[in-house]
């Protein structure tokens, strides 16, 4: 199989409300580059909705789409972080968390009212989020004296690739965010031209 080196998201962060029975579920989705970002919009919600009987969620990450983590915040298991989890797999979409903040109505909804409350505003959320394609790109940084600038332009130029930062000076740097399946095509034309160096950071 071919590598895939595309993956959808959203574009920005979007909310709904879904009322079931009295309890009022709202639906957070944000984009995510990692599980770093769980902690600080967990806290920023709770700070949000301190009344607020659970602060639930379902993360997904990676452009292989493999990592997820789910959480019920006190929900009986697996009826809460799972559900919405299921949601973001059923759209195929990845880097990003789900956040939903029930507010208890004095109603229990039962094992399956709840995973259904989870799941419908998940839903209702990723209806109205923007989904984006985007590719898998490698980052690079590459240095260069100044006179190779035009050799370096015109590569740029040909292979259609995004500068990230750029600094002219005698000695040129340019970080560029390369698409993985062009790569080695890039690299090609690049080790033709004498003196560029190019180092590998990351791929995002």
């Amino acid at each position: 199989m071919l590598f895939d080196d595309t993956y959808k998201t959203i574009a920005r962060p979007v909310e709904s409300v879904f009322r079931d029975r009295g309890s009022k579920f709202l639906a957070f989705a944000y984009p995510v580059t990692s599980d770093n970002d769980i902690k600080p919009i967990i806290a920023k919600l709770k700070a949000i909705h301190p009344k607020a009987n659970h602060h639930c969620w379902a993360i997904r990450l990676g452009i292989d789409r493999s990592v997820f983590r789910v959480n019920d915040d006190g929900e009986p298991s697996g009826t809460a972080g799972r559900p919405i989890l299921n949601i973001l797999l059923s759209r195929n979409v990845t880097n990003v968390l789900v956040v939903v903040v029930r507010y208890f109505g004095g109603t229990l909804l039962g094992v399956p009212g709840l995973i259904n409350a989870y799941k419908t505003a998940t839903e209702m959320t990723l209806d109205i989020a923007e989904v984006v394609e985007k590719t898998v790109n490698d980052i690079y940084t590459l240095t260069f004296d100044y006179v190779q600038m035009n050799d370096m332009m015109r590569i740029i130029k040909e292979e259609q690739l995004e500068i990230l930062e750029q600094v002219s000076e005698l000695n040129c740097r340019i970080k560029l965010s390369v698409r993985k399946t062009q790569v080695e095509q890039v690299m090609g034309k690049l080790n033709k031209v004498n003196g560029i160096k190019a180092d590998y950071n990351y791929s995002g």
